[in-house]
This record gives structure tokens, sequence and C-alpha cells, in this order.
């Protein structure tokens, strides 16, 4: 798959935007980075991830009366202490 890969990103360099041939769990940033890509998007994915929380955390509460689910959540200086990182 590799070679797929850096084949894709030579014919539509410099900018190879989604690749449908790559799962989500195929390789690493840094994996991609050595075939050539220089872009990566993500598309709906972190939006999904987002509302995949927040319906459970809405299910529970509507089933069960409790918000278990908040255990284990980053806070909101986390939060701002990653994105001042970046």
């Amino acid at each position: 798959m590799d070679d797929i890969v850096t084949a894709v990103v030579a014919a539509v360099a410099p900018e190879a935007g989604q690749c449908p041939a790559v799962s989500t769990d195929f390789t690493t940033v840094a994996e991609l980075a050595v075939a050539g890509v220089r872009r990566i998007s993500v598309g709906g994915a972190l939006a999904r991830t987002a509302w995949t929380g927040f319906l459970r955390a809405a299910r529970e509460i509507a089933e069960h009366g409790t918000f278990r689910v908040d255990e284990g959540r980053d806070g909101g200086v986390e939060i701002n202490q990653f994105f001042q990182e970046q």
C-alpha cells in the first residue's frame, strides 16, 4: 500500500487531499510524510467524534438519569494548553 500512496502523491503533487485508498488506521502522519504527503484532511471526522461523545452523554442522561460519561474527559485547561502548543 505504501507504493500506491507514494505513486498517488507523485501523480497529484503538490497537494493530494484525501485518498480513499487509505483507511484511517492505515499508517501514521510520519509515514505519510515520508511518502510525500504534505496535507492531510480529516474531513468531518473530528466533528463526528465530538458528536459521538455528545450523543453518548445525552443517551445516558435520557435512559439512566446519570452522567458518568463525563468521567475522564479533558477539562478546559488541558484543551487550552493543547491549542497553545500547536
